[in-house]
């Protein structure tokens, strides 16, 4: 089952969030996006200890497009040393997991 993933990201903001999603479901390089939050977040950030709300944003990929996704994520991300995490996703039904790789693997067709 480690053909398939779900990567993690963070923004400050719901705005952004749905920019890496749309623009990486567009790509085709997730099948499905979901943005969360706002959540708290607690963290070391330059040497100092600190909390905020962020927008947590989770992709379903296949762990051959990952690479791709990750790069893509870089270069549109309003950070510069984002979060970028990817879990192996351990079972799934079928259907789902079939449906996932059809669409990352079919660029430009229109997916089942």
């Amino acid at each position: 089952m480690k053909d398939f993933v779900q990567v993690y990201t963070a923004t400050e903001t719901r705005a952004a969030a749905v920019a890496l999603g749309r623009g990486a479901t567009k790509a085709r390089l997730a099948a499905g996006v979901q943005v969360v939050g706002p959540v708290v977040s607690f963290f070391w950030h330059q040497g100092k200890f600190g909390e905020g709300e962020e927008w947590q944003v989770v992709f379903k990929t296949t762990a051959g497009r990952y690479p791709e996704l990750e790069a893509h994520l870089l270069e549109h991300h309003p950070w510069t040393n984002p979060e970028i995490t990817a879990i192996p996703m351990a079972t799934g039904s079928q259907p789902y997991l079939d449906w996932i790789r059809r669409t990352v693997e079919a660029p430009g067709e229109s997916p089942a």
